[in-house]
């Protein structure tokens, strides 16, 4: 046997041997961690804390029905600060030192991206409940967010069928999930007859708050006579300036919608809406749906939280169906061992906020509806649209050259986060 070969399974060895060591450490006792990493301060503060609050909300829910396989679950809460380096630093301190089961966390996709590696290198599961760009597929994650097909195509085909838009703001703080998903949606709309003149592209840093030259120019894109709308993958407390300057301008909705990615029920609360009243966001949930499930969901979440004002959202909806896809699949497997549980979670169904039941595929992407939301003057949305029924997240656009061939599928004997259809080949690299 050669050295490059002994030195291989060498360190298969230590991995296998530093994933049983987890595993074993997280039943240690009576108790199941769960870790839960969420900003609590910085930029990304502003949406993830909610994320926290609701993770504790379920582990104590759980615990009530006496826990998973007998032991309590204990919550395991870090705060990697918006910083994304930090991000991976606090994956790897929970599950090699902390000893967590599994990881509920990330809002933003460079921090997704710079915790994947450790994920993968220590096998270890992280469940991510936020829309993002596509073009990525791990057998350590699981996306119950939005992928493409079920957010950003559908929200651009409204506003193209239904309001009847011809010129097109793509607006993004400047990372990895506004970029690949404008470079999406530029190649949709351009598939779809639109000329790259009438696209216009605007990126933005974190917490960028100096909206005023950035909307004159939006407000003079849109006065052609063509209908114009802003299509925003703006994220975190950038969001308030941004709506701010819009109502400054005098841009309503009637002269330049936004339709927004990132903006849900708890943005809006501490925005003054009424000007804002009009303006669009595409999710798979929101807090207005009359649905039972969503009427027990939103009074327990007052009751947890103590505070009847407190609003729900989409990835709030996320982290409910990952959390309870997690315990079934845990309980199917009969054990938190990583790689047993990766296997249990495909094919798991478990009701959604909606009223109806979304279910885990084979690519680690769940099913969900679509719908599109109208910003009303109390923060809410009024749903204006919505698909009639559930949509397969995708991993891998149809639209760009370089993925349209490709599928995920994580099940045996495939197992590839990429497989080429067409040269019948996984590329080995899966993201």
């Amino acid at each position: 046997m050669t050295t490059k070969n002994l030195r291989k399974l060498a360190i298969a060895a230590v991995l296998t041997a530093s994933s049983l060591l987890s595993t074993t450490l997280a039943w240690a006792g009576d108790t199941i961690k769960v870790g839960i990493l969420h900003s609590l301060s910085g930029t990304m503060a502003i949406s993830e804390t909610t994320l926290k609050d609701t993770m504790l909300m379920l582990i104590a829910e759980q615990n009530k029905k006496g826990g998973l396989l007998g032991k309590k679950l204990v919550p395991v809460v870090v705060d990697p600060a918006s910083n994304w380096p930090l991000f991976a630093e606090k994956a790897r301190e929970l599950i090699s030192k902390d000893h967590v089961a599994v990881v509920f966390g990330c809002w933003t996709s460079v921090s997704r991206k710079s915790v994947l590696p450790v994920f993968e290198e220590l096998n270890s599961i992280l469940f991510y409940p936020v829309q993002y760009e596509g073009q990525e597929s791990s057998k350590n994650i699981f996306y119950t967010g939005a992928a493409p097909n079920q957010q950003a195509i559908p929200a651009v085909n409204y506003l193209m069928n239904e309001v009847g838009v011809k010129r097109w703001v793509l607006a993004g703080t400047d990372y990895v999930y506004p970029r690949t998903t404008n470079k999406i949606l530029k190649a949709y709309l351009m598939s779809k007859g639109v000329k790259e003149k009438d696209i216009m592209i605007n990126y933005t840093p974190f917490g960028y708050s100096d909206w005023q030259s950035i909307v004159s120019q939006i407000k003079k894109f849109g006065s052609t006579g063509r209908k114009t709308a802003v299509v925003s993958t703006i994220n975190g407390d950038a969001n308030i300036p941004f709506y701010k300057e819009l109502a400054n301008q005098g841009i309503s909705a009637e002269d330049i919608p936004v339709m927004a990615f990132s903006v849900g029920e708890e943005e809006l609360s501490g925005l003054d809406t009424k000007p804002l009243v009009g303006h669009l966001a595409a999710w798979n949930y929101f807090m207005s749906v009359d649905s039972a499930a969503n009427r027990t969901f939103i009074k327990n979440w007052h009751k947890f939280i103590k505070n009847k004002k407190r609003v729900t959202n989409d990835p709030m909806e996320a982290h409910y169906i990952g959390f309870n896809m997690w315990v079934k699949a845990v309980e199917k497997a009969g054990t938190t061992d990583s790689t047993a549980v990766q296997n249990a979670l495909i094919g798991v169904s478990v009701p959604n906020l909606s009223g109806g039941y979304s279910t885990m595929m084979p690519n680690h992407h769940i099913t969900k509806p679509v719908m599109i939301g109208e910003i009303q003057d109390d923060g809410q949305f009024d749903v204006v649209w919505k698909t009639p029924g559930m949509v397969a997240g995708d991993a891998w656009s149809d639209y760009l050259p370089g993925s349209k061939n490709l599928i995920s599928d994580w099940r045996a004997p495939l197992s590839c986060g990429n497989y080429n259809v067409k040269t019948k080949k996984c590329s080995g690299q899966n993201y």
